[in-house]
């Protein structure tokens, strides 16, 4: 892992609302005149590809909202190898993970030279005391997280290899959609080995899911470009529908 020091970037001030992901972004619940955000929000910071954002254990002491880049955040396993929990993208919150014990559980790692947004914890409580509906944009945030993970290990527990990286692929894509992008051409930020972790598969099986995707002309990966070519059929896929393609399961 790289060890760069993060650096400190531009102040927030105004660029909130020329932000373009601040519809989802948790400063949305505080009034634009500038004075909450100025006194809330922390410059900028900029953490370069491999750098951690935080690690598991660490005190917990702002909430980062993502402007621009990617992360992946993981729990380390008995064997202290890196299991993949969830993948963040511009607009999302990171370090929601600590309110309950104001300590990080998790890394959170950046795949591409990302900059977040800090937003002290501890000021934030009292804000939201002020503003109800911070605090009810606080905890939309949290309940999101809960039912991501919750979709997630629903789809360990009862989906193919295949259904399970259709699901992921169309994820994805309405998560890029959201944030003004296409939903058909995207770039995945993240390795293969990340998503296999991700999804509970071994690499190898990622590559052969992959590979029936193309045949069958659903997907096509370029590198790390994906191009989505039947949308329908991917969603059909991932859900398991028996109007969708047939694909035998491959063990996990």
């Amino acid at each position: 892992m790289c060890e760069l020091p993060p650096t400190h970037s531009e102040p927030l001030r105004s660029l909130c609302n020329e932000c373009r992901v601040n519809g989802l972004c948790l400063p949305t619940g505080l009034p634009h005149d500038g004075s909450c955000l100025s006194a809330l929000i922390s410059p900028r910071i900029r953490i370069r590809k491999g750098a951690a954002l935080f690690n598991a254990n660490a005190p917990l002491t702002s909430l980062y909202a993502l402007h621009s880049g990617s992360f992946k955040t993981h729990l380390n396993n008995a064997e202290g190898e890196g299991v993949v929990i969830n993948f963040w993208m511009p607009g999302d919150v990171l370090g929601l993970d600590a309110i309950a014990t104001e300590h990080h559980v998790c890394d959170a790692i950046a795949l591409e030279d990302s900059l977040v947004c800090p937003i002290p914890y501890h000021p934030l409580q009292t804000l939201a005391r002020d503003f109800p509906i911070l605090q009810q944009r606080l905890n939309r945030l949290m309940s999101r997280e809960i039912i991501r993970e919750h979709e997630r290990v629903l789809m360990i527990c009862n989906s193919s290899a295949d259904q399970r990286l259709a699901s992921f692929l169309q994820g994805l894509s309405v998560r890029f959609v959201s944030r003004g992008y296409s939903s058909h051409r995207f770039i995945l930020r993240m390795s293969r080995e990340d998503i296999a972790s991700y999804l509970g598969l071994r690499l190898e099986t990622i590559c052969r899911s992959v590979a029936r995707l193309r045949a069958l002309r659903i997907v096509t990966l370029h590198g790390r470009l994906v191009e989505i070519l039947d949308m329908q059929a991917l969603i059909a896929l991932g859900l398991g529908s028996p109007g969708g393609h047939s694909i035998a399961p491959v063990p996990a």
